[in-house]
């Protein structure tokens, strides 16, 4: 069964293709389009269906729309709610008209075939089915929103799944942290990562009021209004972030880590299960996903990579297929063989070289303290770089946070994460889960590593860690970097600058390289240095 999934309606598009339950292409419509996340998630353009990523994930397994079996679509406008919220009906409608509109994206495609997945369904399905192990888990979702929800609790058995508790709008633990993030001056539907690493910065002052106005009910919750502007004045995008912007920051952190304990601990009493799998936009606050799993009543966490809108078109597609195996990793996206790479350099006329190994080259500029943009394989799909399209640099070096941060033109207090050899990460990294091969969770540095490598250790002492296993190219780069330094760890963040989407192809790897003051850029075996 050849199944094509869509996320469309709110933000971060995307496509996802499924085939005899096998996962084929995922990838983002930003990636493509090169506008970030895709577009905003305003009624006015539920409208745009993601069609480059479509044709993509199509052409990558050889087939056209009329190869499909189904096409699902990760939203039912017939569970619409339009009460609350004015505009509701312009995205009502054109959701109801997405097959129409996928079947002029897609020539060939028969509407008919379109078929409507409940948002909060396709989120479950993309971590519950997608999850990799067998046999029943538990899933919790939460989110901005769905049709009329903006949370499922539930139960995967052999398959199929059961919803124990749902929230109703307008209540939103979603909303709520996207209304703190324009409060904050920041993106709302985009920055939301920023409000969490600002909270590390400050006391949660505010929590006992926070927990008067953010109550857990019976696997729910409720949110009552809260004026934002007494505890915190509100920011413009430029003006200076002070102690009490950090404080609200902080304070409505630790209430959101503490309602997401109460509803996992209600989950884990209604099902019994060992196993939690967990996704929508909130499962990629990963500080809430590290006490989940250190104070939670579940043996393991397991988070969905593309935990957020973007991953629904996996799931959805997952949701609709005959049968599904588990995701194989993150890496669904693009990928550029050695000569569509080398066409791409000889086109751009720069001088490149091609060195006996590409890992040894990168680990020597590493350790020499050059910032290296990496890219290699298929892109990932989901928010996080996982050693496919990064930045790295080395470790060792305070100042390297503040080099990477102008280089990419981001706040300075926003962390950068370590990549780490899996065997070792026992060594440097203590409280969150290991392996933690996606970048969702956060680490305790180790006490006697915190000198070490200060690049990567935030100013609360931890570090969001990626561990490596199963990548030869990668593993052999950090233990080349290990073997001239001592240390099994090298800083990564994406390779992008602010406000422009993860690189995807060749050319994007060039216009970002050319931009910035990267030193060196390794790109499939070939290296192009400053």
């Amino acid at each position: 069964m050849r199944v094509l999934g869509i996320n469309a309606v709110f933000h971060d598009p995307a496509a996802a293709l499924v085939v005899d339950g096998s996962i084929v292409a995922a990838a983002e419509e930003e990636r493509f389009s090169r506008r970030k996340h895709g577009k905003r998630p305003v009624p006015f353009s539920a409208w745009e269906q993601p069609e480059l990523s479509a044709r993509w994930c199509l052409d990558q397994a050889g087939l056209s729309a009329a190869d499909l079996d189904a096409v699902a679509y990760s939203y039912d406008p017939s569970l619409v709610d339009a009460e609350y919220a004015p505009w509701e009906d312009l995205r009502t409608t054109y959701a109801r008209k997405a097959p129409q509109f996928l079947a002029t994206s897609l020539p060939g495609l028969d509407p008919d075939i379109v078929r409507f997945v409940p948002h909060h369904v396709a989120h479950a399905a993309s971590t519950g089915l997608a999850a990799p192990f067998d046999g029943n888990c538990a899933v919790l979702v939460a989110d901005g929103r769905g049709e009329c929800g903006s949370h499922l609790a539930g139960r995967y058995v052999d398959g199929a799944l059961t919803t124990f508790a749902s929230q109703r709008l307008p209540h939103s633990l979603g909303l709520m942290y996207e209304e703190l993030t324009e409060h904050l001056g920041f993106l709302r539907s985009s920055d939301e990562y920023k409000v969490m690493a600002l909270a590390s910065h400050a006391k949660p002052v505010h929590l006992d009021l926070m927990r008067e106005h953010v109550l857990v009910r019976d696997g729910g919750f409720e949110i009552r209004p809260l004026d934002w502007n007494a505890l915190a004045k509100q920011r413009a995008k430029d003006e200076e972030i002070t102690q009490e912007h950090a404080e609200l920051a902080a304070s409505v952190q630790v209430r959101l880590e503490e309602v997401l304990l109460e509803l996992v601990r209600w989950l884990h009493d209604r099902t019994g299960e060992r196993r939690l799998t967990m996704a929508g936009g909130v499962a990629l606050n990963c500080v809430a996903n590290t006490r989940i799993f250190a104070e939670g009543p579940f043996d393991e966490v397991w988070v969905q990579p593309a935990a957020g809108d973007a991953g629904t078109a996996l799931g959805a597609a997952l949701h609709v297929s005959d049968r599904v195996s588990a995701m194989p990793g993150a890496d669904l996206g693009r990928g550029f063989s050695d000569e569509e790479i080398e066409s791409v350099l000889r086109t751009a006329a720069v001088p490149f070289s091609k060195p006996a190994d590409v890992a040894v080259e990168v680990a020597e500029a590493l350790a020499a303290n050059k910032i290296v943009a990496w890219f290699q394989g298929r892109s990932e799909y989901g928010p996080r770089a996982l050693g496919r399209r990064s930045l790295f640099a080395n470790p060792c070096f305070a100042e390297n946070l503040t080099r990477l941060n102008d280089v990419k033109g981001r706040e300075q207090f926003r962390p950068v994460a370590p990549m780490v050899l899996a065997e070792r990460a026992a060594e440097v990294f203590t409280r969150g889960p290991l392996p933690s091969p996606y970048m969702l969770f956060v680490h305790d540095v180790r006490p006697e590593w915190t000198d070490r490598i200060p690049a990567v250790v935030h100013v609360d002492g931890t570090a969001r860690a990626q561990t490596v296993a199963g990548d030869p190219l990668l593993e052999r780069m950090l233990r080349e970097f290990d073997a001239r330094t001592g240390v099994p760890v090298v800083v990564n963040t994406s390779l992008n600058t602010a406000g422009r989407p993860m690189v995807d192809s060749p050319r994007d790897a060039l216009e970002c390289f050319g931009s910035s003051p990267i030193d060196l850029l390794a790109i499939g075996p070939y290296v192009v240095r400053r």
